[in-house]
């Protein structure tokens, strides 16, 4: 994988900020002017903003260099394309602030959102905090925030905010809406997998399981664009290397949770509520699979499915009944199907 850094080398280290925040970039055009905008006031705190170009083929390049030319704290690197989560990954390795959050390009945030995040969090002296957003709908309808829930402001136990957000079903997996401090995300070797998709997944549940306790703001400060693409704007061929990709990365993501519930033996209400995600999750997979074209591709699909031993994974997760008769329904189907 080639890569430039536009970063003087030898920076002193004295002169490393306190934020660092990571922005894959990949053919948003349209939409990145609106997030570098939103990145340019730093809240009063030093700030590094690090665009990975992950091989943008649009006008992304010469956006990403005239706001580098303009903005001394913004810092391109380019290179081969290689996913979101290989661009984060980038992004983190470069980054020398005591604090890093994610950004992705087609999104913006409130002035002053991160610089609120650092204070708390270093105030309180945790390894992450924990932010609020909004769903942006480019006006096509009302806005709203992501989280309602009446969660207590200031430090809490990352426990107790994951088994309460389970519970309630609220629980969120988007990466840019925590802050973390770098020397947590390094001694716990946090890093993204490559080429998976809903890769912050496994990642935003690894972290609170090992934060042990973090800040909490619900004041809402980054907006969530939603471009929603209907399936059926896609070409066959196009939907279906969507669906297979998200159905392989859904089974990885399984089994990841899977691991995460077998360490928490010691609180066995997040272990069950661990264990639902898990087969809630893998239980989407087959929503995907009706979307699926290709009868041959679908019937493969399945094939690799039990090859995987899915079925088993979830069976064995399963919290009830209800879970289990799908599970089944799903298993008897695939059989038919060969």
């Amino acid at each position: 994988m080639t890569m430039a850094d536009d970063r003087p080398a030898n920076t002193p280290e004295n002169s490393a900020p306190l934020l660092s925040l990571v922005v894959p970039v990949y053919n948003v055009a349209p939409f990145l002017p609106r997030c570098l905008d939103s990145l340019i006031d730093t809240g009063g705190i030093s700030t590094e903003v690090i665009l990975v170009d992950d091989g943008s083929t649009d006008e992304c390049p010469a956006i990403l260099a005239r706001y580098a030319a303009q903005y001394p704290h913004f810092h391109v690197i380019r290179q081969e394309n290689g996913g979101l989560s290989a661009a984060r990954n980038t992004g983190i390795e470069h980054a020398r602030g005591e604090y890093i959050a994610f950004v992705d390009s087609d999104d913006y945030v409130a002035p002053g959102y991160h610089a609120n995040l650092v204070r708390l969090a270093s105030s309180l002296d945790v390894p992450m905090a924990v932010g609020n957003g909004i769903y942006e709908f480019n006006g096509n309808r009302d806005n709203f925030s992501m989280y309602l829930d009446n969660l207590p402001r200031g430090i809490m136990a990352s426990h107790d905010l994951l088994k309460r957000r389970l519970r309630d079903r609220t629980f969120l997996h988007m990466v840019w809406l925590h802050l973390y401090r770098r020397d947590f995300i390094e001694s716990h070797e946090l890093r993204f997998v490559p080429r998976l998709i809903h890769e912050d997944v496994p990642w935003t549940t690894r972290a609170l399981l090992l934060a042990k306790n973090i800040a909490y703001d619900p004041t809402p400060g980054y907006f969530y664009r939603q471009r929603i693409r209907r399936f059926e704007a896609y070409k066959p061929a196009d939907l279906d290397n969507r669906m297979t990709a998200i159905i392989k990365s859904s089974v990885f993501n399984a089994r990841e949770l899977s691991n995460m519930a077998t360490e928490v033996r010691d609180d066995p209400e997040l272990q069950s509520l661990l264990r639902w995600q898990l087969v809630d999750g893998g239980l989407s997979i087959f929503h995907k699979l009706e979307k699926i074209s290709s009868s041959a591709l679908r019937r493969a699909i399945y094939r690799y499915l039990r090859e995987e031993k899915l079925f088993a994974l979830l069976w064995a997760h399963a919290a009830d009944f209800r879970q289990h008769r799908k599970i089944a329904r799903n298993y008897l189907k695939s059989c038919l199907l060969g």
